[in-house]
């Protein structure tokens, strides 16, 4: 190594340690114009040997990149959401629900809940790879780019990091930075940003990061994800990410029942006005990763975790009207129009009275103060009304009885709340949602075309399903508002790449009633094909593992439309994958078909996830916990003696990992 590389690796060794020691200890050890002059002598020594460039030197934060569209990267391990609870007995109920799953005590680690945009950042032997936004939590955005230039996320590791991982945690604007820029930006006559969330959202996706350098932003960290990471628990997790340069939040404690978890939770829901970010909550963790790995995940979130929120802001305002949207499957939503007024850091203007039973209840009426609250600070509702100011000459609010935009005679089947418009195939905003959850992210995903554009091809009458979507030609676009030749090419070609999604994405995306994305995966798995769905019967679809009469009803009835059919033929016309490709058929067999079966222990030729995956490959049903109807048990070491003895009780067999691949060959 010559002289010359040495220096250069040295500056970058010293400067790293020094950003460090700021940016995530809190702890300067340098002056700033210290730093500033070792920094221009790296700038300098880089610039005239370009042979030695790292692209995760320090000099490279300052940005620069520009990122006109932002890669869509699929999640190597999927960011879930997380179940949300109120109260004592919220939580209470949980426990009791994961001591039925797992065996021996449980310790939970109590996070504080940081209010900012997610992100996903992958290393590979110690170096940041990857920054990935939580998108839909399947797929997000990359901004590698913007990310780099937040100096309390290290680009080089230290100590004993696994050689390849995920670290999942939270872009925030502290308080201070986010008065600063709006007092600058009120100084040259701009309008101030709303709240530091959506602002350090925002920020994430700026086409220059040279401009994402110049915010305050930093990188709270608080989830380790991988496979062999060396660390049995998620307290510990948190003190192993510290160690190899991470910011992570030192507000954790780990406690050994309920009534600690709540004494951490009242102790912050006092003192987090005292925090530099914005905070809505707690998160409790189970702490141990096996218990953690036995309990597993339902469809949209982690049993192990719950998200405890902070009493949501309450207000009160005028609400001047009441009027009615339609849905894709027909569903109408009442909606309030509310004088604007500020909650939770946003103006909202609008709140959901969610059908006729909830306008009953409340007895709303146009005119009325209401009392308002941002329900889990996401949605705003309306909580009561102040009678005390209520006009002597108002009137009881009429629930409408024909659909706002066709006048069809609306109809309200026994035991649901919402009414419907039943005209499937001539209500416009039906016609327009269908198409707008057709090409959805977590549906078709097509590039280029958005919801607004989606209206105005059904406006102009240039589409009056998503089959028609294949039929669009680039002519036939390009005079549209707001699109030019290269958004017209874009669109087009993001039609076309949708040929190639998977056969339970399209199932998901044809937006039949109580087919998430769930129940499209079984029904996909056990099918196969969107033609033996056809020739199911109701009977044939309740057999189905997990689907119930109502789905059946739903997916049968969808089928027997003569409209319906002929989509989907002209959706097969044009290559649309309406079947299981033959990749995808690789290894899937019935040879496990009806039969329930509980994976528990640490196993050591295969992973738990490859475990279940298999299980369900091959036609069986992965259940959490353990009873009558298990067919047999996956045992790997470290069985919990409980399961043991109620799997004996119950005359339930226990194979071994390694009989059980036997089993399926």
């Amino acid at each position: 190594m010559s002289n010359i590389e040495q220096k250069i690796q040295a500056l970058r060794s010293e400067l790293r340690e020094h950003n460090h020691n700021y940016y995530v200890l809190d702890n300067a050890t340098i002056s700033d114009y210290d730093f500033d002059i070792k920094l221009k002598e790296l700038q300098e020594l880089e610039e005239k040997h370009p042979e030695f460039f790292d692209e995760n030197s320090p000099t490279q934060r300052v940005g620069g990149e520009i990122t006109k569209n932002f890669e869509t990267i699929v999640h190597e391990h999927r960011m879930y959401s997380l179940d949300n609870s109120y109260s004592k007995e919220d939580l209470e109920d949980w426990e009791t629900r994961i001591k039925k799953l797992v065996d021996g005590d449980i310790q939970y680690t109590c996070e504080l809940k940081y209010d900012g945009a997610s992100i996903s950042l992958t290393y590979e032997n110690g170096v940041l790879i990857r920054a990935v936004t939580r998108g839909d939590g399947f797929q997000g955005d990359n901004v590698t780019a913007n990310i780099k230039t937040i100096k309390s996320v290290p680009l080089q590791l230290q100590g004993d990091y696994p050689p390849k991982f995920d670290i999942r945690g939270e872009i925030v604007l502290p308080f201070e930075g986010f008065n600063r820029m709006n007092e600058e930006r009120i100084e040259i006559g701009e309008e101030p940003y709303r709240n530091p969330r959506n602002t350090a959202s925002g920020s994430l996706k700026l086409q220059d990061s040279a401009e994402v350098a110049k915010r305050p932003l930093e990188c709270l960290l608080y989830n380790l994800t991988g496979e062999n990471l060396g660390v049995k628990a998620q307290f510990e997790s948190l003190d192993k990410a510290r160690q190899w340069g991470f910011k992570v939040p030192k507000a954790a404690k780990l406690a050994n029942s309920i009534d600690e978890v709540l004494e951490f939770i009242e102790y912050w829901d006092v003192h987090r006005h005292d925090l530099p970010y914005e905070t809505d909550g707690v998160v409790i963790k189970v702490n141990n990763l096996q218990q953690q790995d036995e309990l597993g995940y339902t469809s949209k979130a982690p049993r192990w975790a719950m998200a405890y929120k902070f009493k949501a802001e309450q207000v009160f305002t005028k609400l001047n009207s009441i009027t009615y949207q339609v849905g894709r499957t027909g569903a109408i939503t009442p909606v309030a129009n509310l004088e604007p007024v500020e909650l939770a850091g946003t103006t909202v203007k609008r709140a959901s009275l969610h059908n006729a039973d909830q306008i009953e209840k409340l007895d709303v009426r146009i005119g009325d103060e209401v009392y308002v609250e941002k329900g889990g600070e996401i949605i705003p509702k309306i909580l009561g009304v102040d009678l005390s100011k209520r006009s002597a000459s108002s009137i009881s609010t009429k629930y409408i009885t024909h659909c706002p935009e066709c006048n069809t005679e609306l109809i309200r089947k026994e035991g649901e709340a919402q009414h419907y418009c039943s005209n499937y195939n001539g209500c416009k905003p039906q016609i327009i949602g269908r198409i707008q959850h057709f090409i959805s992210r977590k549906a078709m995903d097509i590039d280029g075309l958005g919801g607004e554009t989606v209206a105005l091809l059904v406006n102009e009458n240039l589409i009056s399903n998503y089959s028609n979507l294949y039929e669009l030609t680039k002519d036939q676009v390009v005079p549209l508002e707001r699109m030019a030749e290269k958004s017209a090419d874009n669109l087009i070609q993001g039609i076309e790449q949708s040929k190639n999604i998977p056969f339970e994405r399209v199932l998901y995306a044809l937006g039949i009633r109580y087919v998430g994305e769930t129940v499209a995966k079984k029904l996909a798995k056990h099918y196969k094909s969107i033609d033996a769905i056809i020739d199911a019967s109701e009977e044939d679809l309740v057999n189905v593992n997990e689907i119930g009469i109502k789905i059946a009803e739903s997916v049968n009835a969808f089928f027997t439309s003569e409209e319906n059919i002929l989509i989907v033929n002209q959706l097969k016309q044009f290559g649309v994958q309406l079947e299981m490709s033959a990749e995808e058929l690789v290894g899937q067999t019935n040879i496990l078909e009806g039969q329930s079966i509980v994976v528990t222990g640490v196993f050591e030729s295969i992973s738990r996830n490859e475990l279940k995956k298999l299980i369900e490959d091959n036609g069986g049903k992965v259940s959490s916990s353990i009873s009558s109807k298990t067919s047999f048990i996956v045992a790997g070491n470290n069985m919990g003696p409980s399961k043991k003895e109620k799997a004996e009780k119950l005359g339930i067999s226990l194979i071994n990992e390694y009989e059980f691949l036997h089993k399926i060959q």
